[in-house]
């Protein structure tokens, strides 16, 4: 297999990874619904930045770090659980209201930009994707390590941007259906928050089961 094959199945992988609802997923959903397209487009950022460190992981690991991955990986996915749950008891018990002004601004899209980052940070399917797929793909007969973990960082980021950034736009464009019913707009996020907490409490599930 020569490396255009190799790059296309990593791609493949990757697109299978992402587009299927998660985490970072939910989250982006979230902030569209309930700030706006420019919250949405915020955590999206976030989540990229995640998936560069990501790629950084997963290339540093190949060489150095393979081996106390796992002594690690069930207390992050421990910590993860119980960060996903917090933001989802807070969108539950948060009284949420669209207004015809917008999202609160540059602040709040710095907010949902860090969340977004740490979400992306702890989500145990990016790390189960790092430490099962990276190592067959970044092979020394391809060429450097940094070079082809360059390439897979700017496959994930433009990846994410396509399926995160799109789903921010469509659901913050749905956001002004919401705005004549503040209801309806309560019930949507804490639906996310719902769902945010059950993923964690299975997370942790998960996790403690593979102690």
């Amino acid at each position: 297999m020569d490396y255009a094959q190799n790059l296309w199945i990593f791609f493949l992988l990757l697109l299978g990874i992402i587009i299927v609802p998660g985490m970072d997923m939910l989250f982006v959903l979230a902030n569209s619904l309930t700030g706006g397209i420019n919250r949405g487009l915020a955590a999206t950022g976030g989540i990229m930045l995640g998936g560069v460190v990501h790629t950084l992981n997963g290339a540093i690991g190949v060489g150095l770090l393979m081996h106390f991955v796992p002594i690690l990986f069930t207390p992050l996915l421990i910590i993860g659980a119980a960060y996903m749950a917090y933001i989802g008891i807070t969108l539950m018990r948060s009284s949420i209201t669209v207004g015809t002004d917008g999202p609160a601004g540059s602040r709040s899209a710095w907010k949902a930009f860090r969340q977004g980052a740490v979400t992306c940070l702890i989500n145990p399917k990016a790390y189960l994707f790092v430490l099962a797929v990276y190592p067959q793909f970044l092979k020394p007969d391809y060429g450097p390590i940094w070079a082809q973990a360059t390439v897979m960082g700017l496959l994930t980021v433009v990846t994410q941007f396509a399926i995160y950034g799109g789903l921010a736009i469509s659901a913050g464009r749905s956001r002004n259906l919401l705005v004549a019913n503040p209801r309806a707009t309560a019930i949507a996020g804490r639906a996310a928050g719902l769902l945010l907490f059950a993923i964690s409490v299975f997370t942790a599930w998960e996790g403690l089961k593979a102690a």
